[in-house]
């Protein structure tokens, strides 16, 4: 599978100094494959360790963590010789050994030349131990397949070649989107865990099966991060936590008008309210990366930072397709596209993923008294809004209240019609399924206006 990771993995292996990287990221995202791709294609050698497989590779950090001992360590435990000049050394799951953790600092001090992966799916969990290596290691964040991944991942070459190439100057051939409305609308279903991307390309010549797979499989990922809840939490903490992401798509499954609802902890836990007693449970999620948390302004300053208020937010899944499973909504029912108001959702909970694997580590809402912009993105001295619309209709007051407000140079409306400008040449209009290209595209446009 083609993941555009690649790319920042291969400009890490270019730096120097380089540190060892850690590539965060929830379970079941593809951090092991990719970074075992990584070592394949770009290393003479990549030597794997994982510390959930073998619990006992513990034992060789049990004592001093000197770099050049633990090589020789090594060489035993791989019958072989790493070369610190030339091979990568991953570390998986490393956040179950807190000693190889720390190891790390050891290894960019006094062997920087030796290039050195490590992934897990709860680090960030880890951050704020004692064992951490501060300084010491560099970062990167891994996400699900965003929908230009998700078209490789199904061998649709030339609707990812169109999309790869858009530029949002013009609308997309009436075939072309047409069939990448249809794509996406699977996209909705399957989501972007490679695992259920290939169950879905594997039996899509039957596309009942293909989603009945796939939901089977999501449910049982479902089950798998509840476990490791249950695993990595207290027992009071585990039961809230769980109540707290399964809440998500319940309070959403009752919305009415159709764009996502700032979150309300009351409806949450039974008997637990307010903030205070639930950020602990909240952290968990968003440190798992299990939710993504939005927050609500009421203003459009750079930065957007500076006005957070932590009790404001909106809480979206960290993949749409496991969104869709967690409620419980059949797949036949989102490929119809007709699912009423909880489609907006569907669809904002989509570019906020789209978003999130661009690069947009935090994301920004606007509301009014009465209007609402679902996203603020930061670009130059100003902020760009995002208004999204899951079906034809376009129209927009919230917007324009937000244009006649904060004058921005530029503002999109997300929707099914494939269109470009309209209402002047600073509304642009562009398709759903286009969003995360768009994102990368914001800071030329911004200059060209």
């Amino acid at each position: 599978m083609k993941r555009t990771i690649t790319a920042s993995l291969v400009k890490w292996k270019n730096e120097r100094p380089r540190k060892p990287l850690l590539l965060r990221g929830a379970r079941q995202v593809g951090k092991t494959y990719a970074l075992k791709e990584f070592g394949r294609e770009q290393f003479p050698r990549a030597w794997y360790l994982n510390f959930e497989e073998d619990e006992s590779l513990a034992r060789y950090f049990a004592e001093d963590l000197d770099p050049e001992r633990l090589l020789e360590e090594f060489r035993f435990h791989f019958g072989g010789v790493v070369d610190p000049r030339h091979d990568l050394l991953i570390f998986d799951e490393i956040q179950r050994c807190p000693r190889a953790l720390t190891s790390l600092k050891y290894f960019c001090e006094e062997l920087p030349d030796l290039a050195i992966c490590a992934a897990g799916s709860l680090l960030g969990l880890t951050l704020n131990s004692e064992s951490f290596p501060v300084g010491k290691v560099a970062f990167l964040n891994m996400y699900p397949m965003n929908f230009l991944e998700y078209l490789d991942g199904i061998q649709e070459d030339d609707l990812a070649g169109c999309l790869r190439d858009y530029t949002g100057e013009k609308s997309f051939p009436a075939a072309a989107h047409e069939q990448l409305w249809d794509r996406w609308k699977s996209y909705l279903v399957v989501g972007g865990l490679p695992e259920a991307v290939n169950t879905f390309r594997d039996l899509r010549q039957d596309r009942y099966t293909a989603m009945q797979s796939v939901r089977k499989l999501q449910r049982d990922l479902i089950n798998g991060y509840l476990a490791d809840v249950a695993k990595h939490s207290g027992k009071v903490s585990a039961m809230h936590i769980e109540r707290l992401w399964k809440s998500v798509s319940a309070q959403l499954a009752r919305i009415q008008d159709g764009t996502a609802p700032k979150f309300r902890f009351r409806d949450a836990i039974p008997g637990v309210r307010g903030y205070e007693r639930l950020a602990a449970p909240l952290d968990w999620l968003e440190r798992a990366n299990l939710v993504m948390r939005s927050f609500i302004l009421d203003t459009a300053v750079v930065p957007l930072a500076g006005f957070v208020k932590e009790t404001a937010f909106k809480l979206y899944f960290f993949d749409t397709g496991m969104l869709n499973a967690m409620s419980g909504l059949p797949p036949e029912v989102i490929l119809r596209y007709g699912f009423g108001s909880y489609q907006g959702y569907v669809a904002e909970n989509f570019v906020a993923q789209e978003l999130r694997a661009a690069g947009d580590e935090v994301l920004y809402c606007w509301q009014g008294r009465t209007s609402e912009v679902e996203f603020m993105i930061e670009a130059g001295p100003g902020v760009v809004p995002w208004e999204v619309k899951s079906g034809q209709v376009v129209h927009s007051k919230s917007l324009s209240v937000f244009e006649d407000r904060h004058q921005p140079r530029l503002s999109y409306v997300l929707s099914a019609r494939n269109e470009i400008a309209s209402s002047g040449a600073r509304r642009r209009h562009i398709p759903l399924y286009a969003a995360g290209i768009i994102r990368g595209l914001i800071g030329k446009t911004i200059f060209d206006l």
